[in-house]
Parts: C-alpha cells; structure tokens; sequence
C-alpha cells in the first residue's frame, strides 16, 4: 500500500466486473490490467512496485503496458496539492477505470475532481479528517463509448514533503552563499536536486548559476515543490550535463507570469485551488488533462501513434529483397 493519500483511485461509472474484462486488450496489457483492477484504493502503483508482484514481467513492460492501459481509457495519472495556508505537498495518484472511457470523458471527470476540492479542501495536510478525494454524488454522464477501447500491439513518484509557499519578497536579490548569509529558497532548491536523484548533482558554483534562472519561477508565484517536480519530470536514464539540463529546463518551462488580480474580479473573491494536474503515464510531464490526449503529453503521444502505425512495403522493395535471396541461394550451390 502507498502512503495515505496516495495511490490507486477508482472512479465511478465502472461496469460492473465480468470474466471478459479487457477481452480485447493484448495478453500482457490483460494480465496488467486484471491485477491492477483487483487492488484496492490507496495501493502503490508505481512501476517498480507493480513490477516487483507481476513475476512474469519486469518495469519496462510493466511501464509500457500501463502507457497502453492509458491510452485505451483506463487510467491516468495525476499530480494535486493538498494543504491549507503556508503549508502545501503534492500528492500523487494514478485513478482507475474498469471501463475504458474517451478523453472527454476523463477530462470531465477530472474537472470535477478539482470542482470537489475546491468545494471540500483537506483541511490538515497530514492527517485529514475524510479522504483525500471526494467521490461526487453525481458524477458526470460519461460520453458514450464502448465498453473497451483497444489500444494498438507507462511511476508514482515518491510523495514530496512539505513545503513551504516561496516568498517573493525573499526572492528579489540572489543571496551570497556565505557563513553569515542564508542561501535563498531558489539556491537551496537547486541544491537539494543531487540529493533526490543522484543524476541531478550540482556543485555550488552550478547552483549560484543557475539561482537567478529559479528565482524567475519564484518571482511567478509558484511553489518550491513545483518548482522541484518541472525539473525532475520524466529525467532521461544518464544524465551528462546537470547544470545544461536544468538550465534548458528552468529556461523553457517558465511559467507565465499571471497577475494578481484581473480587472473584473471583485477583490473579495476567494483564491481558487490549484488544478488537477495530469501527468503523462511514459515521461511523468506535468500538464492540464486537456493537453494530455490518452494520458500522453505531445511528444510521447507523437511516438506512440508513429510506432503503431504499420505501412505496406513497396513492391519494388519487395521485389529486391527477392532478387538478393535468389542470388544468395545460388551462390551457397555446391559446384
């Protein structure tokens, strides 16, 4: 089981279970899919540990399957703050459907998700009064679809701790890292990256480099474990550079910079919550579900549909592929 609040969440408008679910889906998608579905909520669902109760396949098919499960419509992965005040984490779960549904159908859903919270807040971060996401009592009618999607023949992350809001009036000047002064939230954000994933070490010059690149985010209103999650997102296996990888990334995953208030909006109106944030089921990208069609972001939605599709071979290729064997033939006759 994951940590409470975490892991597997069943959604509502599941049929109910049969013999003959995931019938359509491919053998090793089926015995994935028939395992998850038999755990309960709040059940670890990142690949290392599915892959470690699944004896007849190890992470990558484990990964690739899940990818698979995602785009057929059973499930999604998502990213969601929980906490009140200064005091905020992220939590990470992976909701589950027996039934496979459309893109609409779970961006629906999700949406509603996020409408409940924003309705229902959590209001101790670490020891809630009633789960962490609330079941609507209606739930939204799903589009119509049928009842499996087959997909063409992908971690929780562990949860953050808590952290606090970055203060922007903190974050005006750089600070100098020396005894006397204390490092700025953006430094030691930067330099707690190696010490989360080896891959991602940076030396001191490195991090006093790269602090105004963070101090921008900052500067934008978001929080230090956003910060942390956008620049450990879906991470390649070797890592050569860290400070060119998270300098590229600071750079192009800026956020925009919203203002505080908008003209029309009365000043006493309240603060709406964070969204839903789906995350792509291969690389682990952040983004809204909308951006996300089948649970992956653009380029992995890219490579997915490129490496399904099958092309006829020309004939003319056909044709010398023949030729060469017949030659290969004749020259392996005994004279």
């Amino acid at each position: 089981m994951a940590k409470p609040g975490y892991g597997k969440r069943s959604t509502p408008d599941q049929q109910p279970r049969t013999r003959d679910d995931f019938a359509f889906l491919p053998t090793r998608e089926r015995y994935v899919a028939g395992f998850v579905d038999h755990l309960p909520d709040g059940a670890e669902m990142s690949v290392k540990q599915l892959a470690k109760q699944l004896p007849l396949y190890g992470q990558q098919a484990v990964s690739t399957a899940l990818k698979a499960l995602s785009v057929a419509g059973h499930l999604r992965r998502v990213r969601c703050s929980v906490g009140a005040g200064d005091e905020t984490r992220w939590v990470f779960r992976t909701f589950w459907s027996r039934t496979a549904h459309d893109n609409e159908w779970w961006s629906t859903y999700l949406a509603t998700e996020t409408a409940t919270r924003t309705a229902a807040p959590t209001t101790t971060p670490e020891a809630p009064a009633s789960p962490d996401v609330a079941v609507p009592a209606e739930p939204p009618a799903p589009t119509a679809v049928p009842q499996q999607r087959t997909p063409p023949p992908a971690p929780d992350a562990e949860p953050s701790q808590p952290t606090r809001e970055a203060n922007p009036a903190q974050d005006t000047a750089p600070a100098r890292h020396t005894g006397e002064i204390t490092p700025s939230p953006a430094y030691l954000a930067l330099a707690r990256l190696g010490r989360n994933d080896h891959r991602l070490g940076l030396s001191a010059d490195d991090c006093t480099t790269l602090e105004p690149l963070a101090t921008q985010w900052l500067d934008r209103g978001v929080t230090l474990d956003y910060l942390t999650n956008a620049l450990t997102a879906g991470l390649p296996t070797q890592v050569d550079s860290p400070i060119g990888l998270i300098r590229r990334r600071l750079i192009d995953k800026l956020p925009p910079h919203l203002p505080t208030t908008t003209p029309n909006t009365p000043t006493d109106t309240p603060t709406p919550t964070r969204r839903l944030l789906v995350e792509c089921t291969d690389c682990g990208r952040p983004g809204p579900p909308e951006a996300l069609p089948d649970g992956l972001c653009r380029p992995c939605h890219q490579t997915h549909t490129t490496g399904s599709n099958t092309t006829s071979p020309d004939p003319t290729q056909i044709a010398a592929v023949k030729t060469h064997m017949a030659n290969l033939r004749t020259l392996l006759k005994p004279v």
